[in-house]
């Protein structure tokens, strides 16, 4: 007997079935989890919007015509369901960090990477809403522009608007970081200029 494909489960599921919708579900927990945790940026919101966004792909798995890949069509009814849980707690998102590899350097020391780490965490939590939202679902959450328009209800032309203005502030916010940070480094030459020497 061929072994069951996602492809199979899906349709399963859509029949009905509930052993089929059981095992589906089981095998997007983690990926789903790890939407909501860098969405919400808080683990026990994060838990209960996981929750809320399983069963949302459980109700709507009948809408699933695999137009998109399914890990996709996940990631953005995941991000709905989070960014739906938030605000009926009337919380905004915090977003998590997006992938760090083009900003941090790995080959840096450890504790330089760590306060890169906390320079991008900084930097995303200045941005207002409505830039930081578009972006962490385009970098972190994976969506297109057009998935990004369908979960935030905006035009895509503004999701663009709004995710190239979000990079640019963050560019600007960092390397003000950096630049401020690269000055508080200088050394200490020993010399103190309130004191004289004879």
């Amino acid at each position: 007997m061929p072994a069951e494909t996602e492809s199979d489960l899906i349709e399963a599921a859509q029949a009905g079935d509930r052993d089929a919708m059981d095992r589906l579900l089981r095998g997007q927990v983690d990926r789903v989890h790890s939407v909501c945790r860098r969405i919400a940026r808080n683990e026990a919101d994060a838990m209960d919007a996981s929750q809320e966004a399983l069963i949302a792909i459980a109700r709507r798995i009948d809408r699933f015509e695999g137009r998109s890949s399914f890990s996709t069509w996940v990631h953005r009814v995941a991000a709905n369901a989070c960014l739906d849980e938030l605000r009926r707690r009337s919380r905004r998102p915090a977003p998590g960090l997006p992938d760090l590899k083009p900003v941090i350097d790995s080959d840096a020391p450890f504790d330089q990477r760590l306060a890169d780490r906390d320079q991008l965490s900084n930097a995303l939590a200045e941005l207002p809403d409505d830039f930081r939202e578009p972006l962490v679902l385009r970098d972190v959450a994976g969506l297109d522009y057009a998935e990004i328009a369908d979960v935030l209800d905006i035009p895509p032309g503004t999701v663009r608007s709004r995710i190239a203005r979000a990079r640019g502030r963050l560019a600007t916010q960092l390397s003000s970081d950096v630049g401020h940070t690269s000055r508080s480094r200088e050394p200490d030459d020993g010399l103190d200029s309130s004191k004289t020497t004879t």
